[in-house]
């Protein structure tokens, strides 16, 4: 072992203890904790259509609250670029959560400003939007002739623009409102005509399991109480593998459903169709259930 000089052990032991310090510093350095989760949430911060997807997402999941200060974030900003695109869409966001809460004073004013924007923009879709969210609105309270109103104004005008997304979704919307009413065979053909159109736009949409709750509705006013609850099953199962959520207005009809058929079948019944509908899928259920 070399035995050095006490001078030198001196400076040797000061270097290592000069280098320890460093480490130590180092180490006790505030760090960039920015994390790749960091950065994509602020990223969705910067981006208003990002923070409409979360809305509607929040809406989904019942958190209205935290719906709308998104949305009215997003309406700020449009307002302040003179975004036409991003007032819309932040307009027809709060008209939703409205909904929620049958709020037609809400949504009156709010469908006065899409119908100001439609104007100073000469853009019809957000008459159409309007016509669409005070449709939804009339289905929940109860009012099916307002709700057929305002169903057609929203389809002639997304027919007449070629907006096929919304004139697709009101052919299963309207549904509802012919069953209520008792027009079983109209009903039936809006079903079947949204699941074409659906095909038609995307060949893998045959398993779409949100058509599925009016057919169960359908199949519950008919009085096949088995076939409607089998279908209501599947749907929740489809949901559930989908992460996918209802909203209010196509939720309470199939809400209704579930509750009918508890109240009218027994149990043995209601476990076997439970046990059958493990294996069905939606393109069985249509051939069984649709004429």
């Amino acid at each position: 072992m070399l035995l050095l000089p006490q001078k030198n052990m001196t400076k040797t032991t000061h270097t290592i203890y000069m280098l320890v310090l460093l480490l130590v510093a180092s180490c006790s350095a505030p760090q960039d904790n920015t994390t790749e989760k960091d950065t994509v949430v602020s990223a969705a911060v910067q981006s208003p259509k990002e923070l409409l997807r979360q809305a509607y997402q929040l809406f989904k999941e019942g958190d209205d609250a935290a719906s709308i200060e998104l949305a009215n974030t997003v309406l700020a900003i449009g307002r302040k670029t003179k975004n036409d695109t991003l007032v819309g869409r932040a307009l027809t966001s709060l008209c939703r959560n409205a909904q929620r809460k049958l709020d037609t004073t809400r949504l009156a004013q709010l469908s006065l400003e899409l119908s100001s924007l439609a104007a100073s923009s000469s853009n019809p879709q957000w008459l159409m939007y309007r016509a669409h969210m005070n449709a939804e609105m009339w289905r929940l309270i109860g009012n099916m002739d307002r709700a057929e109103d305002y169903y057609n104004e929203s389809m002639r005008i997304s027919y007449e623009t070629g907006a096929l997304g919304m004139y697709t979704i009101d052919h299963f919307n309207k549904s509802f409102v012919s069953i209520a009413k008792g027009d079983f065979k109209t009903a039936n053909q809006l079903i079947t005509k949204y699941y074409a159109l659906r095909k038609e736009a995307d060949s893998t949409a045959a398993e779409d399991a949100y058509g599925l709750i009016a057919l169960a509705y359908l199949l519950e006013q008919q009085g096949n109480y088995t076939g409607a609850h089998e279908v209501a099953t599947v749907t929740r199962r489809l949901f559930k593998e989908q992460n996918l959520f209802p909203e209010p207005p196509d939720e309470k009809p199939l809400i209704a459903v579930e509750n009918k058929a508890t109240e009218v079948l027994d149990s043995a019944t209601l476990a076997k169709i439970n046990l059958r509908s493990k294996n069905q899928s939606v393109s069985s259920l249509l051939t069984n259930y649709l004429d």
